[in-house]
């Protein structure tokens, strides 16, 4: 009988929206930030924002990023 070991949950929040200019992170408008969703590990939260910050290099303002959620609930955690 195996016993498979699940890989550890890091969760990864991905989101993103138009900014008021490039020097900053705030947002032109916070009720049109989309929120693409959360992941429980970097490798798949980076394919989201990897499809996501492709569709929109159009629009020069528009920014994606990864929030590394598991380091804010558990600062120990890495």
């Amino acid at each position: 009988m195996s016993h498979e070991i699940e890989p550890k949950q890091l969760l990864h929040l991905v989101f993103g929206g138009e900014l008021k200019n490039l020097e900053t992170v705030e947002f032109k408008d916070l009720s049109k930030v989309d929120m693409i969703g959360m992941f429980p590990d970097y490798k798949s939260a980076h394919a989201a924002w990897k499809a996501k910050a492709q569709s929109t290099v159009d629009n020069a303002q528009m920014r994606y990023f990864i929030v590394h959620l598991h380091r804010v609930l558990d600062p120990s955690d890495d």
